[in-house]
């Protein structure tokens, strides 16, 4: 039993060649890009070539496997999960659900942490919060719980949005004027990290469960289309942690 279990398993985290070729057919033009630059333009040999080489072949099989992965768990139990709970006819369990996917998936998303680490480090080099170990952390920390909140919150109001049919683009351009207003009254200081915090929590933990939950939602909820319904999800997630650190750097 332990023997035909560990070759299914190996049989499923094994990447097939066509998976492969693939990845390596989306990393070819980066690839080309930097090799052009650094032989042609700055006329460099590449600094270390077998580390780089290996750190390739790394990416190449990480990213392969990443997306086996996402076809393997995440997409499934992401769509089980929401057809679960819609069949249930519970929608405060729902929304509670909603709400902690995307409070659970941001706080865990690498591009985030990184973001406010180094936020909080250049805060404290221009002198808008003291320069001391602790307070840089906690200050990262906050930002990071902040960005998790607003995403729970746009989660939340996306699921809304699907059960009750709203309409999406009303919401998206709604939510829009309301960052553009915020910005003509926030500290300078927080805008740039508030607008680039949009992009970050719609990474590579976020992005398949939030996606497989307005799809499955969409799909188990009578009337709703999956191609019209089930997406939409990922955009409240980008301007939600927006307006939340524009208030917050106006309050804070």
């Amino acid at each position: 039993m332990i023997v035909g279990l560990s070759g299914r398993l190996i049989a499923a985290v094994l990447p097939d060649l066509q998976l492969l070729a693939r990845t390596a057919r989306d990393l070819a033009p980066i690839v080309m890009v930097v090799t052009f630059f650094q032989l042609v333009v700055l006329r460099q040999p590449f600094p270390n070539l077998v580390d780089m080489l290996v750190g390739l072949v790394i990416v190449l099989f990480g990213l392969a496997l990443f997306v086996r992965g996402l076809n393997m768990a995440l997409f499934p139990i992401g769509e089980a999960l929401a057809g679960a709970f819609a069949r249930k006819g519970n929608v405060a369990l729902l929304l509670l659900f909603a709400f902690g996917l995307g409070f659970g998936t941001t706080v865990a998303e690498p591009a985030l942490i990184a973001v406010t680490e180094e936020a909080a480090r250049i805060m404290a080099i221009e002198g808008v919060i003291v320069d001391e170990e602790s307070v840089r952390r906690h200050y990262a920390v906050v930002l990071r719980y902040t960005v998790a909140g607003s995403v729970g919150t746009a989660i939340l109001i996306g699921v809304l949005r699907i059960l009750r049919g709203w309409s999406l683009p009303a919401i998206i351009i709604s939510g829009y004027v309301t960052v553009v207003a915020l910005t003509a009254f926030a500290p300078k200081w927080i805008v740039g990290i508030a607008y680039d915090s949009g992009g970050v929590t719609t990474s590579t933990v976020t992005v398949p469960l939030v996606t497989a939950l307005g799809v499955g939602l969409a799909m188990a909820t009578p009337g709703r289309n999956p191609m019209v319904d089930g997406f939409g999800l990922i955009a409240f997630a980008s301007i939600s942690p927006m307006i939340f650190l524009l208030i917050f750097g106006m309050v804070v």
